[in-house]
């Protein structure tokens, strides 16, 4: 359907960028005119439908930058699925100046929930993602299933794939949806997570080293 080496990044938002095609490398017959237009990010757009889906894509006809004029840009999810050469991208194209690291580490690491201990670890991979806070990835054999409960949630991460499993808890007669995941394929960055198993920072009380970890405000896996 599409098929670029020519794809540009438009800075829509401060986090991450999206891809602009050139019109050309848009196979013909994909893009079905919608009859309107309208101001876009970088200047005017013309609407078409995809597949069907009204408004799925806007081709810049007017842009404050010349090299975007003429290209298209997507909804993600108007697309069956994107790749970089050979590797899916999940969510939104990845931002080039986010870095995520995946580090085995000895540094003991307790998870609590409502003074119960849910997890506890001495050899966690800790996961370094630009403007996120570490995450701790334990071993399923240190994490006390008893209080967990599967979930139907799947979540996605441009940078480590397509989650395989989530748990909810229940401690002490209340119930905590999705405070835990695990990745059994992600992507080939991120091998060292593979079926390991993360806790929100957000939802859990987490010990690093012996000292509780402030809860972070922000929210993704």
């Amino acid at each position: 359907m599409i098929d670029t080496r020519a794809a540009l990044y438009g800075w829509e938002h401060d986090r991450y960028p999206a891809f602009y095609v050139p019109l050309g490398d848009v196979e013909p017959g994909l893009l079905s005119p919608d009859g309107r237009r309208q101001p876009g990010p970088f200047g005017e757009v013309e609407l078409h439908s995809v597949a069907g889906r009204p408004a799925a894509a806007a081709v810049v006809t007017v842009a404050e930058r010349a090299e975007l004029t003429g290209t298209v840009r997507f909804a993600w999810d108007a697309i069956d699925a994107w790749f970089e050469e050979d590797e899916q991208v999940f969510v939104h194209p990845r931002n080039p100046y986010t870095r995520v690291d995946a580090l085995r580490s000895t540094t003991p690491v307790r998870i609590e929930l409502a003074g119960v201990v849910l997890a506890e670890s001495s050899a966690p991979v800790l996961v370094f993602e630009t403007g996120l806070p570490t995450r701790y990835y334990l071993d399923r054999t240190d994490i006390d299933f008893a209080h967990l409960v599967a979930s139907p949630t799947v979540t996605a991460c441009p940078y480590k794939g397509t989650t395989s499993d989530y748990w909810s808890a229940q401690v002490g007669g209340s119930h905590h949806p999705d405070v835990a995941w695990s990745y059994d394929f992600p992507t080939r960055q991120l091998l060292p997570i593979a079926g390991l198993v993360a806790f929100y920072n957000e939802r859990v009380d987490i010990f690093v080293d012996g000292r509780r970890s402030e809860r972070p405000r922000t929210h993704m896996g």
